[in-house]
């Protein structure tokens, strides 16, 4: 009697050992596969947007700051219709600190108050993996998108500009008033996000920086020098590109041995680095900075408004401080507001004017600092302060 049950017994124990194998194998996969997905550094963040107008058909996009939220590519990272009129994503971010926005696919149906104007942009200071919750309910229709303004002055387009490990890129170049009629040689300055600088309608956000407008009445009304304004196009990898690391060191090649040898060939510069400045805004600032700084026999002046100088895991401060050459003979633009973004800036701008500070730069010659504690981070906040910017490197 022993004997036919100790047949069936070991069977279905054989059985139950595999299934708790299996539940084991089953666990440690899943484990496995959550930890493949979130770096050690990464910070777990679902996105949930309750928008009560939309039908559950819609795509609905995230655009931010970080290459996880498209580098504000405006139709690349799609949410997921979960149901109930909410969508969500989440993803592993490696920044503490992001902005963003929500879009249906583009920058002309982007979320708005209920007048219809643009949100301005959402941040997060992250301390750890959360959720955070949207509603929405308005929406950007592509024919109420309002861009104002134009380009003013004579602009010409270089396409398409390629140099190793780079996404090839255009140039918009702006020339001064007066320049077809003259034989006379120009400084030049380049600026970094060429496409937000002049025309609104490629901007970003349908806001430009209006240099073009700014710079022709300062020159007309004789308190700037007359000057070439090179705009340099960003690319998906922009924020590789504009800070340091690789990217960085092969986007300031790029501009330092295609772009301007390029200029230089094409139109009356005056070549030498004292003529010859660089400027632009965020991470665009830091680059601006970090170009003067590491290749001042090419760059004398630089721009730099609301700069990244440190923050996250950029820190552009330390290459300054362990410096011990001799001065370098620059003249720096630095700016920032006080809201936001702008806000947590500040403790990298305040250390990197110390460190300037330290190796004999001179506030009010050397360089000068603006503060506006009002002014958010966009295109129509550096507008408002790029007189001052132009006024002190081309002064008359």
């Amino acid at each position: 009697m022993t004997f036919p049950l100790s047949l069936s017994a070991e069977p279905h124990a054989a059985n139950h050992m595999k299934r708790i194998l299996l539940t084991l194998l089953t666990t440690l996969s899943f484990w496995l596969t959550a930890l493949g997905q979130q770096q050690p550094d990464s910070i777990r963040v679902t996105f949930r947007l309750h928008a009560t107008t939309l039908p559950d058909s819609q795509r609905v996009y995230l655009s931010g700051s970080t290459s996880e939220l498209g580098n504000w590519q405006p139709g690349q990272v799609a949410l997921q219709h979960v149901g109930g009129q909410v969508w969500e994503k989440t993803l592993y971010l490696k920044e503490a600190s992001v902005a963003y926005k929500f879009t249906l696919g583009s920058w002309e149906t982007e979320a708005t108050d209920a007048q219809g104007n643009p949100l301005p942009n959402f941040s997060l200071q992250l301390q750890g993996d959360t959720t955070v919750q949207h509603e929405l309910k308005h929406w950007l229709k592509k024919e109420e998108r309002k861009i104002t303004g134009g380009i003013t002055g004579t602009v010409i387009y270089h396409r398409n500009l390629t140099a190793d490990s780079l996404k090839p890129r255009d140039l918009i170049v702006w020339l001064p008033p007066g320049y077809e009629k003259t034989s006379k040689r120009y400084p030049v300055l380049y600026m970094h996000d060429g496409q937000n600088v002049f025309d609104p309608a490629t901007s970003s956000f349908g806001v430009d920086w209006r240099i073009d407008e700014i710079a022709d009445s300062l020159i007309r009304s004789k308190q700037m020098d007359p000057a070439i304004i090179v705009g340099i196009y960003n690319t998906p990898d922009r924020m590789e590109e504009y800070v340091p690391g690789a990217k960085g060191r092969a986007y300031m090649d790029f501009v330092v041995n295609t772009v301007k040898p390029l200029i230089d060939q094409h139109y009356r510069t005056r070549p030498g680095a004292k003529h010859t400045l660089t400027g632009g805004s965020s991470a665009g600032g830091i680059m601006a900075f970090m170009l003067a700084w590491e290749y001042p026999q090419v760059f004398s002046k630089a721009i730099c408004m609301s700069p990244a100088f440190k923050i996250m895991h950029i820190d552009y401060v330390k290459n300054v401080q362990a410096y011990t050459g001799k001065k370098k003979k620059l003249k720096l633009y630095i700016d920032n507001g006080g809201i936001d973004l702008e806000a947590r800036l500040q403790p990298g701008i305040d250390e990197m004017l110390a460190a300037l500070q330290q190796k004999g730069y001179r506030e009010g010659k050397d360089y000068i600092w603006i503060l506006d504690k009002e002014a958010q981070h966009n295109e129509a906040a550096w507008a408002k302060r790029i007189p001052k910017a132009l006024k002190f490197m081309l002064g008359k």
